[in-house]
């Protein structure tokens, strides 16, 4: 994994549930259409309303052609449609970052 997919979502704080239910479905989704999924993370402390999503690739063009397999896959589309539907994603911005492999999942010692 050279690249991560960094997304930061403003959700409605009052359907963190569905949020999860979101990002739980993603789980599945994500992998078996060619993302490494690192994880989705809802908020805990302090800001309520802030949620992320990373999810690794090779280049630019993985991510490509990974976004292409999303939009036919049934389960992503099903699980679009439900976020729409229920309306809990206020906000969604995307940025990529470059993994510093000296600085990247380092354990503690």
């Amino acid at each position: 994994m050279t690249i991560a997919c960094f997304i930061r979502y403003d959700i409605d704080p009052f359907q963190r549930d569905a949020f999860r239910d979101y990002a739980e479905n993603w789980g599945r989704i994500i992998p078996r259409c060619g993302g490494n999924l690192i994880g989705y993370f809802l908020p805990l402390e302090g800001t309520n309303y802030e949620a992320w999503g990373l999810v690794g690739f090779d280049s630019l063009a993985a991510y490509e052609a990974y976004r292409a397999r999303l939009r036919l896959d049934p389960e992503s589309r099903a699980n679009f449609a439900m976020a729409q539907e229920k309306r809990f994603i206020l906000r969604e911005e995307r940025t990529f970052t470059e993994v510093v492999e000296g600085a990247f999942q380092k354990a503690a010692q």
